[in-house]
């Protein structure tokens, strides 16, 4: 895989960069919107196009499950199956695992678990997971790591880690000895573990490294730590991980934290933060968030954002749209869920124009001011 690191921000670790996919290019920072079973809820590739997406992620969990890698191989791939055209990330489903909690048996071999859909028993190991993605075709696979929630004790954290590195062994050698199935190149990331402990970040990176991945992930963050600690956790991985390959951060997607992240220096970021807020009523403006159920709402004839451009903010009032969510109208899913998107690929956008530019602190800055500064919404206690 090629990546072009076009510049790095004078002033910090901030990168502006490309990578390079037979599915096209993306430029970073990137992010990557959550299409968990192939779509990403209430909006089409089109309209994913529309709004600034390059690339966008999927599951290798629920993909596994449903529709299953017979149908995906049958009809060619995650990319004809689903019509988008562009690159796909698809995670290794470890996170999906980890959260299944008492459905779910470790072993060295790999992961035993129940399906959520109907209770069946499966087992991912580490070729296994490889497996899948080569059957459902995405242009960058996750291996398969643990992850633990933060606070965890050393002993926990180190065992993780370890294990984690074991498997990405074996990843890595099953990726090296399969082929792709549908004619295009794919690429593997490895995932940085170790709780929040310096040396077992380091170690994890470094042996990482040495595995000669195509690119690299932060992984066993947003899992209940602050965000100071998070900061500084990404800020050691990224000094350790190497400048010519990308840098994902998994799972992080507050905008806030988004801006944080590429400071230091990481490349990529996928939350279902932006869509499945969006189906819950609340929209991100530069302003501020706003909870378009909110009664404040039932007259307002402006726009989402009126900083914005996207469809729903050129044609549709906050008024309009609340009236689609007091009704249970699917249409205001999808307004709120495409102003979303264009308002997260505008924020990788301005901040990479920003980087280029040698002003993405003040960039990041300005937006925090306006962005914190307006925020006067309620999450609840509006609502009618």
């Amino acid at each position: 895989m090629k990546f072009i690191l076009n510049h790095t921000d004078a002033r910090c670790k901030a990168r502006a960069g490309v990578v390079e996919t037979d599915h096209g290019a993306f430029e970073t920072p990137a992010f990557m919107p959550v299409g968990t079973i192939g779509t990403v809820k209430t909006v089409s590739p089109h309209e994913l196009r529309e709004n600034g997406v390059q690339i966008m992620l999927s599951n290798t969990y629920h993909l596994y499950l449903k529709p299953g890698t017979d149908i995906l191989r049958q009809l060619g791939g995650l990319h004809r199956f689903n019509g988008w055209s562009g690159p796909i990330l698809t995670d290794s489903g470890g996170f999906q695992v980890y959260s299944l909690d008492d459905l779910r048996k470790l072993s060295e071999e790999g992961v035993e678990f129940r399906s959520h859909w109907d209770g069946s028993r499966h087992l991912f190991t580490p070729e296994k997971v490889v497996d899948i993605q080569r059957a459902i075709g995405s242009d960058i696979m996750m291996v398969l790591d643990q992850c633990i929630a933060n606070p965890s004790d050393y002993d926990s954290a180190r065992e993780a880690h370890l294990l984690t590195l074991r498997w990405a062994a074996r990843s890595r050698e099953h990726f090296l000895n399969t082929r792709p199935y549908y004619g295009h190149r794919q690429f593997q990331f490895g995932i940085v573990q170790g709780g929040v402990y310096e040396d077992l970040r380091i170690a994890s990176a470094r042996a990482l490294i040495d595995m000669n991945f195509e690119g690299y992930a932060i992984g066993g963050l947003a899992v209940g730590e602050d965000a100071e600690t998070r900061d500084r956790v990404t800020d050691l991985c990224t000094d350790v991980l190497p400048e010519n390959k990308p840098r994902y951060l998994m799972g992080v997607g507050k905008p806030e934290d988004i801006l944080q992240a590429i400071e230091r220096g990481v490349d990529m970021f996928d939350c279902v933060i932006p869509t499945r807020n969006a189906r819950n009523g609340q929209v991100f403006t530069a302003t501020g968030r706003v909870v378009i159920r909110n009664a404040r709402y039932k007259d307002d004839p402006r726009p989402l954002d009126e900083q914005c451009q996207c469809y729903a903010c050129r044609h549709f009032s906050r008024a309009y749209i609340r009236h689609m969510f007091s009704v249970n109208e699917v249409l205001g899913l999808r307004l709120a869920t495409i102003h979303n998107i264009h308002f997260y690929q505008k924020l990788v956008r301005e901040a990479r124009q920003a980087i280029l530019e040698d002003r993405f602190g003040e960039y990041k800055a300005r937006f925090l001011e306006t962005y914190h500064g307006n925020n006067n919404e309620l999450s609840a206690g509006e609502e009618e």
